[in-house]
């Protein structure tokens, strides 16, 4: 069996992981350039008061990672969903035992 990649195939692949290398890569790798704090929670000293936070907001990161993952589900629904180009559909013969 053969397996083609359509321009649906292509762009759900690049979208999904460009989508996912940006939340988790690249803002990592600006989280680590930027300095501390890595974690996601702010810095605070004793008095409570907030003296550190991430440079790029934790929730955006997971979004980003999130909307790659809906990507790749709704490119899967698709591939359950859509017809294979070239397929046709087999058909049931009825066998009658000797």
């Amino acid at each position: 069996m053969q397996q083609h990649t359509t321009v649906i195939d292509k762009a759900a692949m690049a979208l999904s992981g460009g989508l996912m290398l940006l939340g988790v890569v690249v803002l990592g790798i600006v989280e680590i350039l930027a300095g501390k704090p890595y974690g996601a929670a702010p810095l605070t000293n004793d008095a409570g008061e907030i003296i550190a936070t991430p440079m790029v907001d934790p929730t955006l990161r997971t979004g980003l990672v999130l909307a790659g993952l809906l990507v790749l589900a709704l490119y899967g629904v698709y591939r359950l969903v859509a017809p294979m180009k070239g397929e046709t559909a087999a058909a049931q013969q009825e066998i009658t035992a000797d």
